[in-house]
């Protein structure tokens, strides 16, 4: 399990009331549009990711969870961020999902995106605004 401090980049994500099931909680797939959300601010943000109109983009090839906490409108979530691993078209984001000002996450998660062509959907080379945005939160050393 990894505490907050091991985290490079947070957003706030306030939960909503829409987002807790019949057992009283924040379900499970919420947890993916929170992690979601937050890698794609990042991106836009961070790396100048066009997703309207730009020649690449990321789709997310590979994910896993791991539920530790349970969560609950009206908590106020923070999500942290960092890159495991950076390639020439993938990375490997890693994800902690606290309640504001815990240090023990409510669940962890890692997601691969593969950046492509949005022509041909082939793996295309991440540009260069994005890579550094990415290596800006890595936290183990680039690979080629």
């Amino acid at each position: 399990m990894s505490i907050r401090a091991t985290y490079r980049h947070f957003q706030t994500m306030p939960t909503r009331w829409k987002d807790n099931d019949r057992y009283g909680h924040v379900n499970n797939v919420e947890y993916y549009s929170y992690f979601d959300t937050v890698l794609n601010c990042y991106l836009i943000d961070e790396g100048g990711l066009d997703i309207h109109t730009g020649s690449v983009i990321g789709y997310i090839a590979e994910s896993n969870c791991k539920f530790l906490r349970s969560a609950a409108y009206p908590d106020v979530l923070e999500v942290g961020l960092r890159v495991g691993k950076l390639g020439n078209s993938s990375v490997r984001y890693e994800l902690g999902l606290f309640k504001r000002g815990e240090d023990a996450p409510c669940a962890e998660a890692w997601i691969v995106h593969v950046f492509v062509d949005r022509a041909s959907n082939r793996p295309h080379p991440i540009p260069d605004g994005i890579r550094a945005a990415l290596a800006r939160i890595q936290t183990s050393p680039a690979t080629p």
